[in-house]
């Protein structure tokens, strides 16, 4: 058996995954594939894949393509959803904002820098025509910690997954006041750039495997409440969800890279841009 170390975020996304990690669809093509969930999120993983950690992740696109733009040393290998991801702007609930324009010149949670929360803030306030250099960040980790950031009134607000922070709104514990979908796909499946050189094989294995679940993966028989238990949503939340999102089988396109890639210059989040043939395998 080969054994392959993969990591992502503990959310919907990723449970075609789990199901053929149950399932036993790796092990029949000898593949020992153990799974990690990385609920710090992208900056996390991408500090991982830098210290080899891992050998694959599920990261957002344009955590990662900051970071291989950054000498981090990744390749991409297949775009995993294409559709975009939905970020819902959360303030404590019982908070005084009401709108996003309130939210100007205030102290935003992030998980880490170079995680999403940190780029699409980013993102977030250049389309408000706010002064990017003027956010104010607070590190906390994980959403738990986001939560006690805002009831402590030590962040203001906090971007997440529009979904996954649901049940935190429906608890009453956060109120969503804005959403703010990524211009591009959302999410790739990345390895290191010597795992995938060194192991072609294996990764086309993978890639077989995982295929072949998310191309069904919609028609798998009460596939919405399996999701909905699993992830502590309401079924007609994940009902939404599932018809929001598309996953992907094929490689993310020069021009979707080209895009994203553009955006973070624009955001002077990277200086020194890359080539599109040099960072895909």
């Amino acid at each position: 058996m080969k054994t392959v170390r993969i990591i992502g975020v503990p959310e919907h996304f990723n449970l075609p995954w789990h199901l053929c990690i149950e399932n036993g669809e790796f092990d029949e093509t000898g593949i020992d594939l153990q799974w990690t969930d990385i609920p710090e999120g992208t900056g996390k993983m991408c500090q991982m894949l830098r210290e080899n950690e891992t050998d694959l992740a599920i990261i957002l696109s344009e955590g990662v393509i900051k970071d291989i733009a950054a000498n981090n040393p990744t390749s991409i290998i297949q775009e995993y959803v294409s559709s975009p991801l939905l970020w819902g702007i959360h303030v404590a609930h019982n908070s005084d904002f009401k709108t996003v324009k309130d939210l100007q010149n205030r102290k935003v949670a992030i998980s880490r820098y170079g995680s999403g929360s940190h780029l699409m803030a980013i993102v977030h306030a250049k389309q408000n025509n706010w002064d990017i250099n003027s956010l104010q960040f607070v590190v906390v980790d994980t959403i738990d910690k986001a939560v006690l950031a805002l009831q402590n009134n030590e962040a203001d607000y906090f971007m997440w997954e529009r979904f996954m922070t649901q049940p935190l709104v429906d608890d009453k514990i956060f109120r969503r006041i804005g959403e703010c979908p990524t211009p591009w796909p959302s999410f790739l499946l990345v390895g290191t750039t010597q795992f995938i050189q060194e192991n072609r094989v294996t990764i086309d294995n993978i890639l077989d495997v995982i295929n072949n679940t998310t191309t069904e993966f919609k028609y798998i028989p009460s596939i919405d409440r399996t999701l909905s238990n699993r992830y502590n949503q309401k079924l007609e939340d994940t009902q939404a969800w599932l018809s929001l999102t598309r996953w992907s089988q094929k490689q993310l396109s020069a021009n979707s890279f080209n895009k994203i890639q553009q955006h973070l210059i624009d955001l002077d989040l990277i200086n020194n841009p890359i080539n599109y043939n040099d960072s895909v395998l």
